[in-house]
């Protein structure tokens, strides 16, 4: 009778322990979720505005153009070379290559929940992804046509185009113009958004992130790294100096690029104003744990790396190894899947301009 109570005893003081534990996690987690739903928010269905709405003709059009290489003189060039399928809408490379074989200056970054940050490329020389994508089709390193009038007889050029701008710019006398171009690619672009574990954790499911993932969004918070990567893009929001505390390229190994002429000062390169001198925009973190190599440059091959070169440069602190692999397996928590209307080249109508 004395064993089977205090074996009951034992059972029922082992009960309340686990029971209190887990009430301790729960609280734990609970104030880590509250203090994430402070800086961060999860994302959307869409990245639709107003001003910018989507509709199905849209889209399927834009993820046509998004792929089409015949509107580039070199006949090889689309928004797809560089963003592509199975790099997570990357292409892996440091610096990408453009149109007749030219080095870009710079690394391309996802274009994965892209059209969600404040504004685009690491200098932020355009609005949003509609203007992205109607000044690719000038550039001497995209798409290289002289003017838009080039781009448009290019694109007209291909019959089987023509209905679809029809159905998507109904009533229009021309729709077949670099215009709706990037208006189409931006509505796709717009639907290119990826949930990750992350977005069910900040909608309430404590148990979506792993427990060394929570100890990096700890971190991540407490460190400071939050207070520049925040948002619904955890990132993407804001202009900063790339290397507070020294010169970047001390750590990165960065080298002199010649098209500008020496060292990357970001916004300085398109506004020639001193106070923009090494001011890029601070980076969406999205997929950042599938979207090597990194920075402006692709000059660091390892998310670890990156991590403890952003700990020293912009936080002036020397990350342990223990620091770096706990927001490592955070940022690994923002890895959603490829969107399935980018995982394949859709059918592109046939017929079109002839290479010149």
């Amino acid at each position: 009778m004395r064993k089977a109570l205090l074996a009951t005893t034992v059972a029922s003081t082992l009960a309340l322990a686990t029971f209190g534990s887990v009430i301790a996690g729960d609280d734990a987690d609970n104030a880590l979720l509250t203090r994430a739903r402070a800086l961060f928010k999860p994302l959307p269905a869409d990245a639709s505005t107003p001003e910018r709405p989507i509709t199905p003709q849209l889209v399927a059009l834009g993820r046509a153009l998004f792929f089409e290489t015949r509107v580039s003189t070199d006949g090889k060039q689309s928004c797809g070379e560089c963003h592509q399928p199975m790099y997570y809408g990357t292409d892996a490379l440091p610096r990408s290559v453009g149109n007749s074989g030219k080095v870009l200056p710079r690394n391309v970054p996802t274009v994965f929940n892209t059209a969600l940050q404040f504004s685009q490329h690491y200098g932020g020389n355009r609005v949003d992804v509609e203007e992205q994508a109607l000044k690719a089709l000038v550039s001497p390193l995209a798409y290289g046509n002289k003017d838009f009038a080039a781009a448009e007889a290019r694109l007209r050029a291909i019959p089987g185009y023509r209905p679809q701008f029809e159905q998507a710019f109904p009533g229009q006398a021309e729709p077949v113009t670099a215009e709706n171009w990037s208006k189409a690619i931006g509505a796709y672009e717009r639907t290119l958004l990826t949930p990750a574990p992350f977005d069910r954790f900040l909608a309430g499911d404590t148990a979506a992130l792993g427990a060394q993932a929570k100890q990096g969004l700890d971190k991540f918070i407490g460190i400071g790294c939050a207070g520049c990567h925040n948002g619904v893009a955890v990132g993407g929001q804001m202009y900063q100096k790339f290397g507070l505390t020294q010169d970047y390229w001390n750590l990165t190994g960065s080298t002199e690029i010649d098209i500008f002429k020496g060292r990357d000062k970001g916004r300085f390169q398109d506004t020639k104003k001193d106070e923009d001198a090494f001011i890029f925009k601070v980076q969406q973190l999205r997929n950042v744990a599938v979207t090597p190599p990194y920075f402006h440059d692709g000059s660091v091959a390892e998310l670890p790396d990156a991590v403890r070169v952003m700990g020293k440069l912009q936080l002036g602190r020397d990350l342990s190894d223990g620091d770096v692999a706990d927001i490592v397996a955070f940022l690994e928590s923002l890895t959603g899947e490829v969107p399935a209307q980018f995982a394949a080249v859709p059918s592109l109508p046939i017929g079109g301009y002839k290479r010149q």
